[in-house]
């Protein structure tokens, strides 16, 4: 299977690839995640793996904006715990490493550890894991990177501090996407929707109440604005349910209520373990 992530072997990305389809992948590495839908349109990937959501930074609304434009279908999910490692060359130790590099995100997810090492620059770089590489590659001495352990396995670098990510249960979901239009699956547990509330007083609270009356879990609930339009705003929710007859009759009730309805797909719930 041809599975397109965001960075390059060693990153999280690979690591949920590899967990969730089995070693026995063609990986396809993307710098990007605005790149990854054209793979899916040009069919030079099957799938793609999209981190969403973290515990700790919260929601990656510009995926939430890629998934929608692209008209990307979500039929599975997966949720990583992340463990952050601060790693560079062998002989380098804490006070020899003056900058790190990693993802925005990783960078956020660790800032309490480098308050204590005020010698320390944290500067932004596309991707965790090509920072290691390029640090093996180039010898950067002085140079620190934040990257999962096989990461450190793969390009041959030493961890330095282990577990540096400011809280330990430390989970990163992540949606497994296709260019399908069969968003229907009735051995599913969970379904991601978008739709757009009218205006009147309580219609978002009304969706939300149908939803409840037919015993469906919302788990997620994100706002966007709606671009052609100031200050309105369309909502992405994600809910889990026992009966699909219960989901099926609750978008029936719903889709009456609000002026647009998408189903984005319907999966099986992802577990934290």
């Amino acid at each position: 299977m041809k599975v397109a992530i965001q960075g390059i072997k060693g990153s999280f990305h690979h690591i949920v690839a590899e967990k969730y389809f089995g070693k026995n992948i063609d990986l396809i590495e993307c710098l990007s995640f605005s790149e990854m839908p054209d793979l899916l349109h040009n069919k030079k990937a099957e799938v793609i793996v999209m981190a969403i959501e973290n515990s700790i930074a919260g929601a990656i609304l510009p995926n939430y904006a890629l998934i929608d434009e692209n008209q990307l279908t979500i039929c599975g999910e997966y949720y990583l715990k992340i463990h952050h490692n601060l790693m560079g060359l062998e002989g380098q130790d804490i006070e020899s490493i003056k900058e790190v590099y990693s993802h925005p995100m990783a960078l956020l997810q660790c800032h309490k550890f480098f308050k204590a090492y005020p010698h320390i620059k944290l500067i932004e770089d596309k991707d965790t894991a090509s920072v290691a590489k390029r640090i093996q590659e180039n010898k950067l001495k002085g140079i620190g990177a934040i990257a999962s352990s096989l990461a450190a396995e793969t390009y041959g670098l030493k961890i330095i501090e282990p577990e540096i990510q400011t809280m330990k249960d430390n989970f990163t979901r992540f949606f497994i996407l296709t260019n399908s239009n069969n968003k229907s699956s009735v051995s599913s547990n969970k379904a991601s929707i978008k739709f757009t509330a009218s205006h009147k007083t309580g219609s978002l609270a009304e969706v939300l109440t149908i939803l409840a009356k037919h015993q469906l879990n919302l788990s997620k609930i994100q706002s966007m604005p709606v671009i052609e339009t100031p200050w309105k705003y369309a909502f992405f929710a994600d809910f889990v349910f026992n009966s699909y007859a219960d989901y099926y009759n609750a978008l029936n009730e719903v889709k009456d209520k609000v002026e647009t309805l998408q189903i984005l797909g319907e999966y099986t719930n992802g577990k934290q373990l």
